[in-house]
């Protein structure tokens, strides 16, 4: 098989291409996606690399794609935090109105076949805006799982206007896991097309905020909530605030890892003489924040605080030890 090209569009076309094939096939091994995806198995793990770096806005452990590494090495694919490329697209009534004048427009000059085509697609995005709402849905067919979302988002709401307790059976994706835990619901927020559960967890002992998509399952419990009633949180300034449960971190990058500023949010960036960095960022998670230095290794380390730094010389004595 010839490689396949790797410019930049051909790569972001072939990302496109195998996200949603591994969403669809689950695990697969390399030498199978390869083939079915026409590419050399040395450019379809030059890919997944990159893929690594690709996500939401926001760069955060919630936003990326997870590609597992571990099951890489054994020549198995294993991709998650991808579900959103499955949702539905939604427009706002005005990206809505737009794109009805234009099919409008191009329905004047159109031949029968075409026409045809573009009379489909505007009744459906007629009837979706005819509805009104705030956030348009169009949807030629809505699936299972953003009907189960729906369902889901109904059923909070009615918990936070009766105060009562809600379990919750919750995907930990830093963990790979599932974990159950009881909060009073606070109400449903949305952050950059993501719709969150803002709640008290008693589990945390702390303010959360959930993720629809990650909530396998809901029961709304006969007891009340325990909580104080709090307003649903601004998340104008981002998910994560130094008010928040978070570590201030303070890392030194080099010129090949001074990237990390553009792609996650940082509090203060001071240069140095020699050309490197030391950046202030908040971090949620310390396994994101190993993670993240394994990836840049040898060009950052972490200034403050020492066990954070302790806790990568330790991962990285780890991995290194697979290799003897």
């Amino acid at each position: 098989m010839s490689p396949a090209p790797t410019g930049a569009k051909d790569q972001v076309a072939r990302l496109l291409t195998l996200v949603p094939f591994l969403h669809t096939h689950g695990h697969v091994r390399i030498d199978e996606a390869a083939r079915a995806l026409g590419v050399d198995e040395e450019q379809l793990v030059k890919d997944l690399m990159v893929l690594l770096m690709c996500g939401l806005p926001g760069g955060f452990p919630d936003d990326l794609i997870d590609v597992d590494l571990d099951a890489l090495e054994a020549g198995v694919i294993r991709v998650s935090n991808a579900d959103y490329l499955a949702r539905p697209l939604r427009l706002t009534p005005t990206e809505a109105s737009a794109i009805i004048v234009a099919l409008r427009a191009l329905r004047n000059g159109a031949k029968d076949d075409t026409r045809e085509v573009v009379d489909r697609a505007l009744s459906k995005l007629e009837a979706a805006a005819a509805e009104g709402s705030a956030a348009t849905q169009i949807d030629p067919g809505l699936n299972a799982a953003d009907a189960d979302q729906a369902l889901l988002a109904v059923r909070l709401r009615g918990a936070v206007e009766s105060r009562r307790q809600v379990r919750l059976t919750y995907y930990v994706p830093a963990r790979d896991e599932e974990s159950v835990r009881v909060v009073d619901p606070h109400g449903l927020i949305t952050h950059r097309g993501l719709t969150y559960l803002d709640a008290w967890c008693h589990s945390a002992e702390a303010p959360r905020l959930f993720r629809l998509d990650r909530v396998a399952e809901a029961e709304v419990l006969d007891t009340p909530v325990s909580a104080p009633d709090t307003a649903p949180r601004d998340l104008g300034d981002g998910l994560f605030t130094a008010s928040s449960d978070t570590t201030p971190v303070t890392l030194r990058l080099q010129r090949p890892a001074h990237w990390v500023t553009e792609y996650y949010p940082v509090d203060d960036i001071r240069p140095r003489e020699d050309g490197s960095l030391e950046v202030d960022l908040q971090v949620a998670d310390e396994r994101w924040l190993t993670r993240l230095l394994l990836r840049l290794a040898p060009y950052a380390e972490v200034v403050a605080p020492a066990s954070y730094g302790d806790a990568f010389t330790a991962a990285a004595q780890d991995a290194l030890a697979l290799y003897r």
